[in-house]
């Protein structure tokens, strides 16, 4: 009796090319079945996680300054790139080039253009519109890096297409106790990652620029961790525990496990777990969903047992990523970003960084830590408010208007923002060695960009900045564009001062002042490093935009 062959394997999703040092790189890639993946002649077994397949593929034995095409072979067949693509081969191309460093960043990605309705009259795909340029331009002028600072998935807003896929999912299964329009478990997660990453100008710009990721709330839900009040209200729905572990467990495989180095990931001890069921079990016989489960509810209930930040090395620059969203300590009397374990880690890696000589230290935070003042300081106001009145009506009320109006970034953690103040002050000034050139706060969440520089204290040997760019594919409402703009002016700004006083808040201990901006619509930013000397790069699609338009090209650094 004959039997039909059965078909190759084939990707799902990937490659991404992840972590690249000057001699090794990793490549990510979701496979439809178990299969040995092979990068460069280097082959590893794909692990299992809730039924799905993935690899990370450590590339070693590159040489610095080099660029490598590469294919992808699942069992011996090659599957990337497609025979079909239109863009240039897929590379691996490690630090020591000469010639600048260039650093791509943005935030906020809602989903796909190939699956989003026109109604919902959203400008084009910044992110898509920027890998079509890249695609057109010579090798040397393609960015090194790419730092996406949250939101890459919306747990929470869905779109028409993934609606009517829930739907058939759940009817199937008879799953009641789902939240309406939202995600609920592992598998859906999947399906959002797929969604997001499988037009083919993302996908290829993801297979060949190095890809650093963080969270910020819609990855989980909107106000995930706002505040002790919000948290103690979400735990008590019922589909709430396989919510935030299906979302931890995906952002473990989808995006963090990537942002690992080598070294990190032989020492990491959930990364080693999965690795020996795989090695044990290589026909993916067991599923290492069950283990990734468990160290999701312990970072949910314990978030000190999970680091979801790092620190990614870049000759001359260095990032440090702080987690701004899952480490957070809510109650209310001793609010913090982050506990004071993760930021003696992150002021530690600061510290490094100053005493290696770096030219340029880059800070990455999904929140960022200066606002426009009048919202600075509304947010001081509100916390001041929540603390004293803690309880009683008058914190109730402003424990409403907190989480009504996302009144929750750093200067809503007032201990946190002056602390990461003193931080970077401190680097500025020379305490720890050379100060570099640049101190940089990148950041996304607000669906706006601007530019922001510290001017007092004074005397500080590094330009310090804020950049903030956001959304890559998303839209500000109306009130949004109007509240932003009305925030840097001076009279709203005296105004929420004043508000802050009379109740009492610390006002910041620092002065900033806007340097470009307010801009809206899709967006990405650049930084061009080169020796001591910086410069952003603010890119910008409007609706009915073809291309990205060049609106910022300023220099961050002494001249």
């Amino acid at each position: 009796m004959l039997h039909a062959a059965a078909s190759a394997p084939a990707l799902v999703l990937g490659p991404l090319l992840r972590h690249v040092d000057p001699v090794s790189a990793t490549v990510w890639v979701e496979t439809d079945r178990a299969c040995q993946v092979e990068v460069l002649g280097r082959r590893t077994r794909t692990f299992r996680v809730g039924g799905h397949h993935y690899a990370l593929v450590l590339v070693e034995g590159l040489e610095p300054g080099s660029t490598t095409p590469y294919e992808v072979r699942l069992d011996g067949e090659q599957v990337w790139p497609p025979a079909e693509s239109e863009f240039p081969s897929s590379r691996i191309r490690t630090p020591g080039r000469p010639g600048p460093f260039r650093l791509a960043f943005g935030s906020c990605r809602y989903a796909s253009p190939h699956t989003v309705d026109d109604s919902e009259r959203i400008p084009p795909d910044a992110l898509d519109l920027y890998a079509q340029r890249l695609a057109a331009e010579p090798e040397d002028r393609w960015p090194d890096a790419l730092v996406l600072l949250g939101d890459q998935v919306y747990a929470d807003e869905l779109t028409k297409k993934t609606h009517g896929w829930l739907r058939r999912r759940r009817d199937a299964a008879q799953q009641l106790n789902s939240p309406n329009g939202q995600v609920a478990d592992f598998e859906e997660y999947t399906q959002l990652y797929v969604e997001s990453w499988q037009d083919p100008q993302v996908r290829w710009l993801l297979s060949t620029i190095p890809s650093s990721m963080i969270f910020d709330d819609h990855e989980m839900i909107d106000d995930w961790n706002t505040s002790a009040a919000w948290r103690a209200k979400i735990s008590r729905q019922d589909w709430w525990s396989g919510r935030i572990t299906g979302g931890l467990v995906s952002y473990w495989v989808y995006q963090h496990l990537g942002n690992l180095s080598p070294q990190e990931l032989a020492e990491n001890k959930t990364w080693r777990a999965v690795q020996d069921l795989a090695d044990a079990f290589p026909d993916a016989a067991v599923d290492a969903g069950p283990l990734l489960h468990e160290m999701a509810v312990q970072a949910d209930a314990d978030p000190a047992s999970t680091r979801w930040s790092y620190v990614r090395h870049w000759g001359d620059a260095r990032l440090v990523m702080i987690d701004s969203r899952a480490g957070r300590v809510l109650e209310e009397t001793g609010r913090r970003m982050l506990d004071d374990a993760e930021f003696a880690w992150v002021e530690a890696a600061m510290r490094r960084a100053a005493e290696e000589g770096v030219e340029h230290l880059i800070l990455g935070t999904s929140l960022p830590w200066l606002l426009p003042h009048a919202v600075d300081s509304l947010e001081r106001w509100n916390a001041t408010l929540n603390r004293r009145h803690h309880g009683r009506w008058r914190g109730k009320a402003a424990e409403a208007l907190r989480q009504a109006s996302d009144l929750e970034h750093w200067a809503a953690f007032g201990h946190s923002f002056e602390r990461l103040g003193r931080a970077v002050t401190g680097v500025a000034r020379g305490e720890h060695g050379e100060p570099p050139a640049t101190t940089l706060v990148i950041s996304g969440d607000v669906h706006h960009a601007y530019v922001a520089e510290v001017v007092e204290p004074a005397g500080l040997a590094s330009r310090v900045h804020q950049l903030t760019v956001s959304p890559l594919h998303n839209q500000a409402p109306h009130p949004i564009k109007v509240a932003f703009r009305i925030g840097w002016s001076g009279r709203a700004r005296r105004f929420t001062e004043r508000l802050a006083r009379l109740v009492g808040a610390d006002a910041a201990g620092l002065e900033w002042q806007k340097q470009a901006g307010p801009y809206f619509g899709n967006q990405i930013g650049e930084l061009v490093l080169d020796g001591r000397e910086a410069r952003f790069v603010l890119s910008v699609s409007e609706l009915g935009s073809t291309a990205l338009s060049e609106v910022v090209d300023m220099p961050l650094s002494e001249a």
